[in-house]
C-alpha cells in the first residue's frame, strides 16, 4: 500500500494509531518542518497553554555492582571488583538532605542486576528511607531490576511489585528499554529481561495502580522499523491499563552515548545521532504515541539547544536539574542544568517554566529557589 505524508499526519493529528510501517514512512519521508508542526498540535491536544514543566529530583544508585554486562554502560563493576559499592543509609541520609535543601522531594533510585540483593533487600531499604523521611518520594527502580528480583525470588512481577509498592515505593521508572527488539538487545544487553518481559513488567505495575514511565535509546544499531515498533509496543501496553490507571505518565527519548562503551571500541556502533534526528524523533514520539500525555526532551543528551527546539516539535517537559547523575554521564553526556538555568532556558524558547512533581501535578518553587532569584534580579539591578 502507498502512503502519503499528508494523509498520515491527518490521521495523526486525529489521534489515530499508525502502524509502525506508516511511523517509519512519515520519519523518513516528512521535513522536519511538517513533523513539527504535528508534533506541536498533539502537544497542544494534551497539554494546552505555554507551560512547560521541570522537575527537582535526585539520580542516586543503589549499587553499581551488575551481572547484565550491557555494552553501552560504563558505570556497572562486576561483583567483587575493587570500585563496587553498595550505599549505605548513612550515605542516603547525605544525599536526601542535600536534595531537601535543594527544595526536591523525589530520589530517582536505581542500580545493577546485583546477584546477592533481593526483595527482602529492597523492601527493607525503602521503609527505612520513608521511616527516616515521610515526604520523601521514591521513583525507583526499573523493569529490567523487578525481572532481575523475580527471577532471584522465583516469585512473579506482580508479586514483587505489590510488596515494593507496600515498603514505599511511589512510582516505576521505565528504565531498561533501550530498545524492545529482542534482536537488539540480544547484541546489546543480553543479560537484561527480553523486551516482552520488560512490557510485561509494565503492565504487572499499572494492574498494582503504580505511575510509570517509558523511555528509548536509540542510535546504536537499531533499525528505523525497530525505533516505531517500539513506540507502537509502548503505546499497546498504555492502551491495556486498567480504567483509573495513569500507566504511562511520560515518554523519554534520548540518543545512546557512547564515549568509552563497548559498543563503540568493537566498532558495532556509535552515536551519529544529530540534533535535526532528535527533534524529529520528538515529534514522531508525539505522533505515534498518542495516548500518553508527556514528552521529556533530554537536555542532559541533546543540549539546550536542541532540547529547546524540541518544545516546538512535540515536547512539554524539561525533566530535572538531575542532582547527582552517574550513569548516562559514564558514557559521555556532559550537559548540566541549575534551577535557575532550566527555567531561563524554558523561558528563552518562548514558555513559562513550572516546577512539578513525578505526577506532573504542579509545585510552588522552594522558598530558597524564590530567594535565589530574588538576589540574581538584585545583582543585576546593582
Amino acid at each position: 500500500m502507498e502512503f502519503k505524508v499528508d494523509d498520515l499526519l491527518h490521521r495523526a493529528l486525529n489521534l489515530e494509531f499508525l502502524t509502525a510501517e506508516q511511523g517509519v514512512f512519515l520519519f523518513e519521508q516528512a521535513s522536519t518542518a511538517e513533523l513539527m508542526y504535528a508534533g506541536n498540535k498533539l502537544r497542544q491536544h494534551h497539554v494546552p497553554g505555554k507551560d512547560v514543566t521541570w522537575i527537582i529530583d535526585r539520580n542516586s544508585n543503589t549499587t553499581n555492582v551488575c551481572i547484565a554486562n550491557c555494552k553501552f554502560c560504563n558505570f556497572y563493576r562486576r561483583p567483587g571488583h575493587d570500585e563496587s559499592y553498595t550505599t549505605t543509609i548513612a550515605e542516603y541520609k547525605q544525599k536526601i538532605d542535600e536534595l531537601f535543601a535543594f527544595g526536591g522531594e523525589q530520589l530517582l533510585l536505581q542500580g545493577g542486576h546485583h546477584p546477592d540483593l533481593g526483595l527482602d533487600f529492597y523492601t527493607n531499604l525503602f521503609r527505612q528511607l520513608k521511616a527516616l523521611y515521610p515526604n520523601l518520594k521514591l521513583h525507583a527502580l526499573g523493569p529490567p531490576e523487578v525481572a532481575h528480583i523475580t527471577k532471584l525470588e522465583k516469585s512473579t512481577h506482580i508479586e514483587v511489585l505489590r510488596a515494593l509498592k507496600d515498603a514505599g515505593l511511589d512510582s516505576l521508572p521505565g528504565a531498561g528499554a533501550e530498545i524492545l527488539s529482542d534482536r537488539v538487545r540480544r547484541l546489546i544487553s543480553k543479560g537484561k529481561c527480553g523486551g516482552q518481559e520488560w512490557l510485561d513488567v509494565m503492565r504487572a505495575a499499572h494492574q498494582t495502580g503504580l505511575t510509570t514511565s517509558a523511555t528509548m535509546m536509540f542510535g546504536h544499531i537499531e533499525t528505523n522499523l525497530e525505533r516505531m515498533e517500539h513506540l507502537v509496543a509502548m503505546r499497546q501496553v498504555q492502551s491495556e491499563k486498567p480504567k483509573g490507571a495513569k500507566g504511562f505518565i511520560a515518554f523519554i527519548p534520548w540518543p545512546f552515548q557512547d564515549e568509552d562503551t563497548i559498543l563503540k571500541r568493537l566498532k558495532r556502533a556509535r552515536n551519529t545521532v544529530t540534533g535535526d534526528e532528535y527533534v524529529r524523533m520528538i515529534a514522531m514520539s508525539r505522533i505515534m504515541l498518542p495516548n500518553i500525555a508527556n514528552i521529556q526532551a533530554s537536555w542532559l543528551t541533546v543540549g539546550k539547544q536542541v532540547a529547546q527546539l524540541c518544545l516546538h516539535a512535540g515536547a512539554n517537559d524539561f525533566g530535572s536539574i538531575m542532582i547527582e547523575e552517574n550513569v548516562v554521564s559514564a558514557a559521555g553526556a556532559r550537559f548540566r542544568f541549575t534551577a535557575q538555568g532550566i527555567q531561563d532556558a524554558i523561558r528563552e524558547a518562548g514558555f513559562r517554566p513550572q516546577l512539578r512533581n513525578q505526577q506532573y501535578g504542579y509545585r510552588e518553587l522552594p522558598a530558597n529557589i524564590v530567594q535565589q532569584q530574588l538576589d540574581t534580579e538584585k545583582m543585576i539591578v546593582d
